[in-house]
């Protein structure tokens, strides 16, 4: 048998099967605005704009503006976002795609989550798909089948005697409020009106003092029908406020009681760090209008909130504010933004009032921009400002030396440690020192303060192995003829600053004292909770310990749903040690920082009216020791506001940051006007300063994967200037700027960020 007349056996029912080929189904186009403007889930900013495609008859009613969609990219499949639909294209008939399918027929971004979306991304450069990626959590499925919501009471309207109840919550907090504070009659007057306002509310001393503040607002904006997001600096902030909402009565988003898979409450909380599963159903909830009331850590920046409402954030300063995703939002200009698109309120809590908040309380003849603008100051009354404040001492050089202290030159001072054994026969005293970590900085051999530039008023760095001259680490400037601008003296030398070792210390004076250390890099970690007993604590900021007290129900003429098992109690006393720390941290709003975190601290003690006492220990900046004792941040801010107008820093004007490869960085410093053309300087005061600090070389990047790109050798950083007005073109500039550059392929690194915390 010839080899061509071979045929290969097989068994009955086993023949392979001859597939007939199918010809493809025809797509029909919908009749009304066949034409669907996605943005697609890529983060390339030169495809940052819309692609059309054509929507199919069968998926005309379930393809609506916000959905999300799979469509056809090149060779890819991509998830995308429908932005809209029109009648027509630009793009010839020919080349266009019909949407492979709809993903779910929910809406995820309203119309006015897409306005809000499309401004955000335009005031930081980015492109909508950079903020999607953040504003929208990955879909869960099975959220989706299993998920029931129930509606909540703020949603469907509550029974009469809990609407009274909450309400007399709220008049009776209303009334503490405005015993402390001033201004709080126009805040309650401006959560009732549809106008878009602003306030900076400086936050009194006491244990959750600012929760209570805070819960009283989103409370009044839920009573009168309004939406209220507030993002908060971590997890901890969370649980705390969480708290003090259920003591107010509301509930949190969590399975109902006997129900099978239904969820209902009356606030939610969102964070990326959330499991997905939670996130997406939260955000569900937040998006349907089933909960109006949404706190948690950044990314609830982007909570899907309709209508007026409150939009608060806590310590705006924080560095957690800041996104770390391109295009590096930061909340509380993001919060800013919406409360002004939804004529709401923004309330920026906190106890040490940021300079960008102090240049909003000045007397609003300045310019404002997309994120900022004038504000009303929210401060504690005198009076009730030394009643709550504990008694706080410096105690530096000068002081102890008219105290006479015999302990003069120790770490913890006689007086200090006889103040310490006295309160420790009452209950816990808290000792909070630096945080952990140890960098070289440059300071003057005679007066010891930190060694800055004389140009920019930068800090001086010098890379003490490789011999080379010290030069500035926001301008690059090298240090020549240097001369301190305290004492004239030319000398510098290398301090190290760190605090390690700091606990093996204190245990020698307190031998027979128990000693709780909570700091993130000790082997047990951060101490959330310790008894209401005498003890010493040690901890670094952020990470001080909660005093709990186990107490008994509520009765029920305050309210059945208001049973707190445990509340937080105050430490007995507080000591802020090596406070000469600060004058040596490189970042430009190291003050602010730091006196942030002595507020902090100090805010965990007992008033004054009940023996508290809080003593800060050691050399320090005397505006940060001032604003400490007298509890008064705007010391503090003022100083600091007229520091940077001197020398051209933000909020005086508006900065951005570009870093990369150096040719890279050039090039975008020279295409949007910074070196020769209309933005190649600023005016400040009628006087015109360069609008370009740097380059200056920074280290290549840690990641693997970052080290194999070309070009990473060759790294520097460039802060360009203009004036506040100018600061959403100068955004879109760059980003025009990055999108050509990216549209080339040039394998090059570049980045930039808007309004840059700090300046290295």
């Amino acid at each position: 048998m010839a080899d061509s007349d071979a045929e290969q056996l097989a068994l009955d029912g086993l023949a392979p099967r001859r597939r007939r080929r199918r010809t493809p189904a025809q797509r029909i186009a919908a009749e009304r605005n066949p034409i669907a403007q996605v943005i697609l889930d890529v983060q390339a900013t030169q495809l940052g704009d819309t692609f059309d495609y054509l929507v199919q008859a069968k998926d005309d009613d379930a393809a609506l503006p916000g959905v999300r969609v799979r469509v056809r990219f090149g060779r890819q499949l991509l998830f995308g976002f429908i932005w809209n639909r029109v009648q027509t294209s630009a793009v010839p008939p020919s080349t266009l795609r019909f949407i492979e399918r709809v993903v779910s027929p929910s809406v995820a971004v309203s119309e006015q989550g897409r306005m809000d979306i499309t401004d955000i991304a335009r005031a930081y450069g980015g492109t909508r798909a950079n903020i999607l990626r953040m504003a929208v959590p990955p879909r869960v499925a099975r959220v989706d089948a299993e998920q029931r919501l129930v509606t909540g009471r703020f949603a469907i309207g509550m029974s009469e005697p809990m609407k009274r109840d909450m309400r007399a919550w709220c008049d009776r907090r209303f009334e503490s409020l405005r015993a402390s504070y001033d201004h709080v009659e126009e805040v309650r007057r401006s959560l009732a009106a549809h106008a878009g306002s602003s306030f900076v509310w400086n936050v009194l001393p006491g244990v959750l003092r600012w929760a209570r503040d805070a819960s009283w607002t989103l409370m009044e904006a839920l009573l009168l029908g309004k939406s209220a997001v507030m993002v908060l600096p971590d997890m901890r902030h969370v649980q705390d406020l969480s708290e003090v909402l259920q003591e107010a009565g509301l509930r949190p988003f969590a399975p109902a009681k006997g129900s099978q898979g239904a969820w209902d409450g009356d606030f939610a909380v969102l964070g990326a760090a959330l499991p997905p599963e939670e996130r997406y159903r939260a955000f569900q909830a937040v998006a349907s209008g089933q909960v109006r009331c949404v706190i948690g850590t950044r990314a609830v920046m982007y909570a899907p909130v309709e209508g007026s409402g409150v939009f608060a954030i806590m310590d705006d300063n924080a560095y957690q504010n800041a996104d770390g995703f391109m295009p590096y939002a930061h909340a509380r200009g993001v919060l800013k933004l919406r409360a002004r698109n939804h004529r709401g309120t923004f309330i920026d809590f906190s106890a040490v009032r940021s300079p960008m908040s102090q240049w909003e309380i000045l007397d609003g003849s300045h310019e404002g921009n997309a994120v900022c603008g004038t504000s009303v100051n929210v401060q504690g009354l005198r009076t009730a400002t030394q009643e709550q404040s504990p008694w706080i001492r410096w105690l530096n050089h000068e002081e102890l030396s008219r105290l006479a202290d015999p302990a003069i030159g120790a770490r913890v001072p006689h007086t200090a440690v006889s103040v310490i054994q006295r309160a420790l026969k009452l209950g816990p005293v808290l000792l909070s020192i630096p945080r952990e970590h140890a960098v070289d900085v440059l300071c003057c051999t005679k007066c010891h303060r930190q060694a800055r530039c004389n140009r920019c008023t930068g800090p001086l760095h010098t890379d003490t192995h490789a011999g080379r001259v010290a030069h500035c680490l926001w301008c690059g400037a090298a240090a020549v003829d240097w001369k301190c601008t305290n004492c004239g003296n030319e000398g510098m030398r290398v301090l190290r600053v760190g605090a390690q070792g700091t606990a093996a210390e204190l245990r020698g004076l307190f031998r027979n004292v128990p000693i709780v250390l909570s700091t993130p890099l000790q082997p047990r970690g951060i101490v959330t909770d310790i008894a209401d007993r005498p003890q010493i604590v040690i901890a670094t900021p952020g990470a001080e310990p909660r005093i709990r007290q186990t107490v008994g129900r509520r009765t029920e003429a305050e309210g059945a749903s208001r049973r707190p098992e445990r509340q937080q109690s105050s430490y007995q006393a507080v000591v802020i040690l090596d406070a000469w720390t600060s004058l040596y941290a490189l970042g430009v709003d190291a003050r602010i920082d730091s006196l942030t975190d002595w507020m902090r601290a100090a805010s965990l003690c007992l008033p004054r009216t009940m023996g508290g006492q809080v003593m800060l220990i050691g050399e320090t900046d005397p505006a940060c020791a001032q604003s400490l004792m007298l509890w008064d941040s705007g010391i503090l801010a003022r100083q600091e506001l007229h520091d940077r107008l001197e020398t051209a820093l933000p909020p005086v004007v508006a900065a951005a940051s570009i870093w990369g490869n150096r040719d890279a960085v050039m090039n975008a410093v020279n295409e949007v006007g910074a070196m020769r053309g209309e933005r190649a300087a600023v005016q400040i005061h009628g006087e015109y300063v360069p609008a370009l600090l740097g380059p200056v070389p920074i280290a290549p990047p840690r990641t693997l994967a970052d080290r194999q790109l070309e070009g990473t050798h060759d790294r520097v950083r460039a802060i360009v200037r203009v004036a506040v007005a100018d600061r959403d073109d100068l955004a879109l500039r760059l980003r025009a700027s990055v999108a050509k550059h990216m549209a080339t392929r040039n394998p090059k690194e570049l980045h930039f960020k808007m309004d840059p915390k700090d300046l290295m």
